[in-house]
Parts: structure tokens; C-alpha cells; sequence
């Protein structure tokens, strides 16, 4: 459901591997070239006579300001719901596109279910795939991907997918929860744009006093920890410590000040930390409270 970059990568990539797949989208010009490349395509979702099947929902997700834009998202839901209803197969509803965490099971397990008649769990099965596709290379990512993610409340829905997707390689993860899935998707683009930013602010100082950034960060990219050590720093909930993070952090605000280059985003790092003290530190004197035995006799 939806053959833009995602869903075209994910269904030629399963027509590939010697799956049948139907594209279903309602872009003219979309059908058009699909239906060029001699695939199966639809401008609506008929599952009448469909055996048990694997639906994905690869429909577009943009922002709208400070929020996801989830109207095709529901749109296509509500269409998914709509044809369970008029099949007598079990099928298996996926959400691979990226989506805010609970989407899964809020905004689509209801419209399914509202629109079928269906209990997700009995009538379907429901579970969440987020993709990984970069759109420069979207087919190749899916052929190889490096990381597959899978996510349901039903094992054997999570043993399906599992089963399906794990031929194509790449470190799997499973959970049990979409919402974790959904989580992991987001959190993924967001360390990624929040890397780009850290380094572009570095690029504003460093042109400022005359450095050429790129052999600094390619340097930077081979010494720091949080480059070269995947564990380091994935641990939520305590505030960095020690001398030197607090020290540089707060040290080079300064520095940047003073050559005149505002760095939001160092700011911001340091205010998320002594945040996290504050709550450590209350924590812990709530948790030293609740401790102190009760000296008192009847």
C-alpha cells in the first residue's frame, strides 16, 4: 500500500526473491511506470480472493510543522480495513513506514478494526517493520540491508516476518512491543540529523578562526568513543560526569561566544544534562526517603 521510493524498493525486492507482490497507489504517473516495469498494479486494494498475505503500508509520512502528517496514513489504513472485511484469509497488516511511536497500535489497529469488523490478534495480524531505505539506494538497501527490525504482540506474527525477511541478511532485531520498533525508526533519524547539526555547528567555529573542518572530523570520527564504540553513551538516564565533558562543553561554549559564533545545539547539550542531574539527584534523595526503616514500635 503506497509504491513511492519505500514501497517500490520493498516490492520489487520481494518480487526479487520470488514473491508475488502487488503495488497498490493512486498516482497516475506511478501506476504508469510500475505497470512499464510489467508489475502487477492497482489503484485499490482488493483481498477477495487473496490467500493469506503480508499487506505493507509504505504511504508517506511528512511533517506538517512540529507534527507528522498522518492523513494518507489513515487514508490508507481505513482502505486496508475495508478490504479485510471482504476477505475470509487471515492477512498480516505491517507498518513499514516511519511513523510516531504507538501509531501501530492507536491510529491503525483502530481503523482496521473499525473498518473490517475484525479483533487484530483474531480476524488479522498486526505488526511493524520500519524501513531502513536510504532513497539514493532504496532497491539496494532492501536486497542487503544491514538492519531489519520486526515487532509484534503475536510471536508467531514476529517467527513470520522473521521467516520472510531474514534471507536477506543483515543483524535482525526483534521486540514485542511496535511501539519499540516505531521508536527505534525515529530515534534512528534523529541521531543521524543530530550528528549532521553537531558538525555543521563545529563547521560555523572553525571557519570562523580559520580551520578546514573536514581532516579535524575525520580525525574526530577515529579517536572519540562515540564514534567508534556502539555502546558508548546509549545508556539513558544519567548525565554524563567525569572533568572533561562538562569542562569542554560549558569551556567552548564560551569560546564560540567570544569569536562570535551562537552554537544552539551545544547549549542544548548542556542544559539536557544538568536537566538529567536534577532529576537523578531528586530521585535518589525520593528513593533515600522511602528507605529509612521505621524505628517505631507498637
Amino acid at each position: 500500500m503506497g509504491s513511492g521510493v519505500v514501497g517500490t524498493a520493498t516490492g520489487e525486492g520481494f518480487l526479487a526473491a520470488g514473491h508475488e507482490v502487488t503495488f497498490v497507489d493512486i498516482s497516475a504517473s506511478r501506476i504508469r511506470e510500475l505497470q512499464s516495469r510489467g508489475h502487477d498494479v492497482r489503484t485499490e486494494l482488493d483481498l477477495s480472493g487473496e490467500s493469506d498475505s503480508f499487506i505493507f503500508l509504505t504511504l508517506p509520512t511528512p511533517h506538517a510543522g512540529y507534527e507528522y502528517d498522518l492523513r494518507a496514513f489513515s487514508a490508507g489504513s481505513t482502505a486496508v480495513g475495508k478490504a479485510l472485511k471482504a476477505s475470509p484469509a487471515r492477512h498480516t497488516v505491517v507498518v513499514r513506514s516511519t511513523v510516531p511511536p504507538g501509531t501501530t497500535e492507536g491510529l491503525v489497529k483502530n481503523l482496521l478494526e473499525e473498518n473490517s469488523g475484525m479483533v487484530a490478534g483474531e480476524g488479522f495480524a498486526l505488526a511493524s517493520n520500519p524501513e531502513f531505505l536510504r532513497a539514493v539506494s532504496a532497491a539496494e538497501d532492501f536486497r542487503n540491508p544491514w538492519m531489519t527490525v520486526i515487532a509484534s504482540r503475536d510471536p508467531q506474527t514476529v517467527e513470520r516476518l522473521r521467516l520472510l525477511l531474514s534471507p536477506f541478511g543483515g543483524d535482525m532485531r526483534t521486540f514485542s512491543n511496535p511501539a519499540e520498533a516505531e521508536f527505534v525508526k525515529c530515534s534512528h533519524n534523529i541521531f543521524n540529523a543530530a550528528k549532521i547539526s553537531f558538525w555543521n555547528e563545529m563547521w560555523l567555529v572553525a571557519r570562523e578562526i580559520g580551520l578546514d573542518l573536514d581532516p579535524i572530523a575525520a580525525t574526530v570520527a577515529k579517536s572519540a568513543e562515540g564514534s567508534i564504540n556502539p555502546q558508548y553513551g546509549i545508556r539513558g538516564g544519567a548525565p554524563y560526569g567525569g572533568v572533561c565533558l562538562p569542562k569542554d562543553t560549558c569551556g567552548f561554549l564560551g569560546f564560540a561566544d567570544g569569536v562570535g559564533v551562537d552554537m544552539p545545539l551545544l547549549r542544548a547539550v548542556v542544559q539536557v544534562n544538568e536537566h538529567l542531574e536534577k532529576v537523578v539527584s531528586n530521585e535518589v534523595e525520593a528513593a533515600a526517603e522511602q528507605a529509612v526503616p521505621n524505628t517505631d514500635r507498637a
